[in-house]
């Protein structure tokens, strides 16, 4: 969830981002009476109200991230990530790139950076309209914009360059398919870890950064 706030004079504007629904708050003093008023849902790059909200914990060797996953506007996305967390795939696996401003990526290496074996590559779902915000998460991949299989990404900024602008090579963009809703001070620790270079990888936490374990949260 992100929270910001406003003030002007007297007029107190008060804006809050879930996964669920984006509401913006006024308030404002009049001859001693503090009134109350709110619009719902003006921005939605991100927002889904229709969207089951699937959610996955990751529990790190940095401490716990809980991702909520937009299954309306990324099904395929989705349950390809939800098999792998069911298969135990991302079970010993590192976050193996990590640049400061940018994003941390994980979900491919094992803590020897050996790459694990993954299956058939999805369709790139990156016209759904979602934006590569700070705290969503979103599909890593090749040069190929339909070759995203299991590695992922956490953005730590508002990284809109990766936004789908055209069905082209150059333009699909990366998919955002969820976004973190617990677990933003976790992230904040593994991007601000150094990082060192290994095994032809740049960018790779000097001290391995593990996903202990990936489970569905039963709700």
């Amino acid at each position: 969830m992100l929270t910001k706030s406003r003030s002007s004079h007297n007029l107190h504007i008060h804006i809050i981002c879930t996964m669920t629904e984006t509401r913006i708050f006024y308030s404002c003093e009049m001859d001693g009476f503090i009134i109350h008023f709110h619009l719902a849902n003006p921005d939605t790059r991100f927002i889904s109200n229709e969207g089951k909200m699937m959610k996955v914990r990751l529990i790190t060797s940095y401490g716990d991230i809980v991702l909520a996953l937009n299954e309306d506007k990324a099904p395929i996305t989705v349950e390809n990530f939800a098999s792998y967390v069911r298969n135990g795939h991302y079970d010993g696996t590192i976050f193996h790139r990590v640049i400061n401003d940018f994003m941390i990526q994980a979900g491919g290496m094992d803590a020897d950076m050996n790459e694990k074996a993954t299956n058939t590559s999805i369709k790139n779902e990156a016209n759904n309209g979602l934006s590569n915000l700070q705290g969503t998460v979103a599909m890593a991949r090749t040069p190929d914009p339909h070759s995203a299989s299991a590695q992922f990404f956490i953005n730590t900024n508002d990284n809109a360059f990766l936004d789908f602008s055209a069905e082209t090579d150059d333009g699909w963009g990366y998919c955002v398919f969820g976004e973190v809703v617990d677990g933003i001070e976790t992230v904040e620790k593994i991007e601000e870890t150094s990082t060192t270079s290994r095994s032809g990888h740049q960018d790779v936490p000097a001290d391995a950064i593990v996903i202990t374990q990936a489970e569905i949260i039963e709700e």
